[in-house]
């Protein structure tokens, strides 16, 4: 289990894992991107990952975040596919991004390219999930820590 610790308290464990996978041909912005949009999706659906609203000692209040760490991932387009596929086997919170949605401008046109595509032929390039640790690592087989 990762743990966090916060000055004078217990760790916090996590038996739970997000992790990111990002096609290891993608551009320093594409990544960027890619992130941000597959895990704002996470947080919609899994609700039980954001944590408590932040405020700072003058009292100004910021959003609440996720209460875990955010772990990313590289792979092949053939190791994110097979991702995928495990993902989907495990049932487990998901969410994709696909080559199209560089080409798209808003979310309506983004669903509407997800939709177009059979799931074997999703060209994706990025895939967030959310689980168990254990099930969560057997996803991300063949991956490796983005640098």
């Amino acid at each position: 289990m990762s743990t966090h610790t916060t000055a004078g308290e217990e760790p916090v464990r996590f038996d739970t894992k997000i992790a990111v996978l990002l096609r290891d041909d993608l551009e320093p912005w594409q990544r960027l991107n890619v992130t941000a949009f597959l895990v704002s999706g996470l947080g919609t659906a899994v609700p039980e990952v954001i944590g408590e609203p932040y405020e700072d000692a003058g009292g100004v209040g910021y959003l609440p975040m996720f209460r875990q760490p955010v772990l990313v991932f590289e792979g092949t387009k053939e190791t994110l596919t097979a991702a995928h596929g495990r993902a989907l086997s495990r049932a487990l919170p998901r969410a994709v991004f696909t080559s199209d949605l560089f080409t798209t401008g808003n979310d309506r046109d983004n669903r509407a390219a997800v939709r177009a595509v059979p799931t074997a032929d999703l060209d994706l390039v990025g895939l967030a999930v959310y689980g168990p640790r254990n099930a969560v690592d057997k996803v991300l087989k063949g991956s490796r820590m983005h640098p």
